[in-house]
């Protein structure tokens, strides 16, 4: 047999030390392969094409060429996790299949005695083979497999609507398959940094889903798991102490989970549906760190703005925009700027999504009757100077949020407007009066929260697509534009991690005016831009000049305010009014 060792040592890629070491594990019956990347210290990949050259034996990068669910179904798929063996195809009656174990054996006989097929070994490292069975037989196979196996060895059993499957779903949803299962599936999520994961059932299928930087992305899980719906639902209905008997009305819960070190908590949202309980798991982050103004991605101009907003003594600064924006975190960021002793700050959330060091937090528990508006109505009688209320959601809120604000309190809240001019409008039709809004309302700052280009596989966009691109959205289109291709660390999507395109509005003299005479939203954005207002899309097209995200990702989250060829800010498509808001 070749020397491995002994090449290993004449490349200079090993000391005699380390030799030792790696003959010592091979002498006591470990596979001089695994020996090798125990023992050397040398990377799995360089190892593996070592071995590959010195063995003639191809070495391959598979995440390209990974084979479907169709082509795998004929090979047990125990053997393949247990032996962490994939089968990528077949060439002239042999099944190419990859390993990372060139002189194990067993796995590749096992498969042989199975299968009656004949298999070729194809070396790859370890990480691409767990990966590649993750995908193509889908998260936790090896514990649905397990499930499988159990389940057919019960009783035949009646299925009534009363019995769900004659399977006693509180003993089920404490079996160790499930409870492994439903774990797995919350580790994958928190590792490919979702903020999201669904759950919905079909008529033949249960999809998961992961809501990944704001777009939602089908989880890889096994098809059998449709036959484990009611146990899988009924063990996250108890660990957010839900009511596994309940299936008829919508519920809600929480669950404190701990991975890696970190607290995660997990609101649980479960809604009956056609074809049994959907459940959504919204993950939030109790050690994600708190972002400051700076990391936002406001351009200097709406920074410096917003800073000067956070010093004024009272008035109300409304954050806008749909669920999941970001504007709890915009208005995090600013409350952290003014944290100080000389201030009492006071909030009331539902959820809580980060811990302040300082600020005084209040939890909603509308059960227990605390809800924004009477919590709000609390606040006042502690003697604060800043307040910030999770969410204006109706007229009472709105109303008593007004009044503090004219009695000498800096308040900040959310909206649910689609931009910052639709928000002095917003309040009037919740009932608040023209001549309140307008006395008190001091600024609106609307956000999304667009997708960023992979750093790790961004590359410039041909000359030939910035010519599709500019007759498709008619945009100036900046003279370099970039895209990610799509690797390993974004999977497979081209972007990674997000930041906001932001539109702020100062509530001058003239837009109060407009505010007093009940004007629309869109006389108000006339107004705000000629005083400079910039648009969402308009800052998001900064971005897009910066190389930091693509046309695409912008025309996707923003608005087209263009009217007859020109937009409703007076500029010419793509000028940037430099002026900006106007600040008395």
């Amino acid at each position: 047999m070749i020397d491995i060792v002994g090449k290993l040592i004449e490349n200079k890629l090993l000391n005699r030390e380390t030799a030792e070491r790696v003959r010592s594990l091979s002498k006591s019956g470990v596979p001089l392969d695994e020996a090798l990347l125990t023992g050397s210290g040398l990377a799995e990949e360089t190892l593996l094409k070592i071995l590959a050259a010195e063995f003639n034996v191809s070495y391959r990068d598979i995440e390209e060429s990974l084979p479907g669910r169709e082509f795998l179904a004929v090979f047990p798929a125990r053997i393949l996790i247990d032996r962490q063996l994939l089968p990528l195809s077949e060439e002239a009656g042999t099944v190419m299949v990859a390993t990372s174990r060139l002189f194990d054996t067993a796995g590749i006989d096992e498969l042989r005695l199975a299968t009656g097929r004949e298999f070729k070994p194809v070396l790859t490292t370890p990480s691409q083979i767990r990966q590649g069975l993750k995908i193509c037989l889908g998260i936790g196979a090896d514990t649905v497999q397990s499930m499988i196996s159990d389940s057919e060895e019960m009783p035949i059993t009646v299925v009534t609507d009363e019995t769900e499957s004659g399977v006693d779903l509180g003993a089920a949803a404490e079996d160790a398959s499930i409870i492994r299962f439903v774990n797995q599936i919350l580790k994958e999520a928190i590792e490919l940094r979702a903020t999201d994961v669904h759950f919905e059932p079909f008529e033949n299928e249960l999809r998961v889903r992961y809501r990944i930087d704001g777009v939602l992305k089908d989880a890889a899980v096994p098809p059998e798991i449709r036959r484990f719906q009611a146990a899988i639902v009924s063990r996250l209905k108890i660990v957010s102490s839900l009511d596994i008997a309940e299936k008829r009305l919508p519920q809600d819960g929480r669950i404190k989970i701990f991975v890696s070190g970190r607290e995660i908590d997990v609101r649980v949202s479960v809604i009956p549906m056609l074809h049994g309980e959907a459940i959504v798991l919204r993950l939030l982050d109790r050690n994600a760190a708190l972002l400051g103004l700076a990391q936002l991605g406001m351009s200097e101009r709406d920074r410096n703005f917003f800073g000067r907003m956070l010093d004024l003594p009272h008035g109300i600064i409304l954050v806008t925009g749909p669920t999941g924006s970001g504007k709890t975190t915009t208005l995090y960021a600013g409350l952290s700027t003014i944290n100080d002793i000389q201030r009492k700050i006071v909030t009331i959330e539902d959820p809580i999504e980060y811990h302040l060091r300082g600020i005084n937090q209040i939890q909603v528990s509308n059960k227990a009757g605390l809800t924004f508006a009477s919590g709000l109505r609390a606040i006042l009688c502690h003697d604060p100077d800043v307040i910030l209320v999770g969410e204006i959601r109706d007229y009472e809120t709105a109303e008593i949020a007004v009044q503090a604000s004219l009695t000498g309190h800096l308040v900040f809240s959310t909206l649910h407007t689609n931009d910052a001019p639709g928000a002095p409008t917003r309040l009037v039709d919740m009932g608040v009066e023209p001549y309140l809004v307008a006395s008190s309302l001091e600024a609106v700052l609307a956000q999304r929260l667009v997708r960023l280009i992979c750093p790790h596989c961004k590359e410039e966009i041909a000359d030939a697509d910035r010519e599709v691109l500019r007759r498709e959205y008619g945009e100036e289109i900046p003279p370099v534009l970039f895209r990610g291709r799509g690797c390993r660390e974004c999977q497979g999507t081209g972007y990674l991690g997000r930041s906001g395109v932001f539109e702020f509005m100062h509530v001058t003299d003239d837009i109060r005016a407009l505010i007093l005479k009940r004007a629309s939203s869109r006389e108000i954005r006339a107004a705000a831009t000629r005083q400079g207002m910039r648009s969402l899309r308009e800052d998001g097209w900064r971005l897009i000049s910066e190389g930091f995200t693509t046309p695409e990702e912008v025309i996707r989250v923003t608005k087209d305010e263009r009217v007859n060829g020109t937009n409703s800010y007076g500029t010419a498509p793509g000028e940037l009014n430099e002026s900006g808001p106007v600040l008395e």
